[in-house]
């Protein structure tokens, strides 16, 4: 991947996207759109895109996201739209001629009761996790999709799964945030409005393996620039921690004194999600962000970009 190539990143704004814009500075010719200039749940919109601008390479990090809530709530909109989504840019990706595509999946794929740490060959030997089945349903679709076309067509498209993930420009909408932003929120206005405690959803107990967003990009560029023949890998920051475990780190950075309450009438969803990400670190990629260094830059970041808006 050349510095001069054209590169199409789709979701640039996003949680993912926007760290991948990040990794690609100094690259000439980086292709964006706003969601407001192109819709790619449109067929015929993703398709006259695509001849117009003959993007080389795809970063397909454009999705529709949330937390559990989100996904219980709307279940037919995370499978619907996401499948719209992946469909006309993998489809067009391929009758454009685009050299290399990258497609972002999530950990979720995986069944409910997978073997822990979860490695690739989980993938569609159980039952997944009811509370986000609808997403699950769609990133293992495009997963797949991307596979049946590299076999088919001989097209070079790879799939990352990532853990969860968190960073700047990550969604921080209490209604349909994933738990590390909400948690992050949660404390930030607990301190700034001197509450006396902060609730959260569940027990606290389920343990969750957390990635910091700019170390998944650069896993992404790494699998970009090098041949690793399609397929799809794990990417994992190597370890877990609860969600009271990372709430305590959230609070002491945050400097609340307040209580944290769980609402045990929430759900908890998956109690333990852990990738084996063994297979992407033998060619040769290590993540470089500690959980807790990435948990306070992502709180300096909120403070400084949206704190003073809540």
């Amino acid at each position: 991947m050349n510095k001069d190539a054209r590169i199409y990143v789709a979701g640039h704004s996003g949680l993912v996207g926007s760290a991948l814009m990040r990794q690609l500075t100094g690259y000439e010719q980086v292709i964006t759109r706003s969601f407001n200039e192109l819709d790619l749940r449109c067929q015929t919109q993703t398709g006259d895109f695509f001849a117009s601008e003959k993007p080389e390479y795809v970063f397909l990090s454009a999705a529709k996201v949330g937390g559990v809530a989100a996904t219980m709530k709307q279940p037919a909109a995370f499978l619907m739209e996401n499948l719209q989504i992946q469909c006309n840019v993998i489809d067009s990706a391929f009758r454009h001629e685009v050299k290399k595509l990258l497609f972002i999946a999530s950990a979720v794929v995986y069944p409910k009761h997978s073997e822990q740490p979860i490695n690739e060959d989980a993938l569609l030997t159980g039952a997944l996790e009811p509370t986000n089945e609808g997403y699950a349903l769609a990133k293992m679709t495009g997963l797949k999709l991307c596979m049946y076309y590299n076999r088919q067509y001989g097209t070079d498209y790879t799939t990352l799964v990532p853990c969860s993930m968190y960073g700047y420009n990550d969604n921080f909408d209490l209604e349909t945030s994933p738990f590390m932003p909400a948690l992050i929120r949660k404390f930030y206005e607990a301190k700034k409005n001197n509450q006396d405690h902060v609730t959260i959803w569940g027990t606290g107990k389920p343990c969750r393996e957390l990635l910091f967003a700019d170390d998944f990009a650069d896993a992404c560029m790494f699998i970009m620039q090098n041949n690793v023949g399609g397929g799809y890998f794990n990417v994992g920051a190597g370890s877990d921690n609860s969600i009271a475990e990372m709430a305590e780190m959230v609070k002491k950075i945050a400097g609340y004194e307040g209580a944290v309450v769980y609402d045990t009438s929430k759900p908890d969803g998956m109690m333990r999600r852990v990738l084996d990400s063994s297979k992407i670190r033998a060619l040769g990629w290590q993540p470089k962000t500690s959980l807790e260094e990435g948990i306070a830059g992502t709180y300096r970041w909120y403070a400084q970009h949206k704190g003073q808006t809540t």
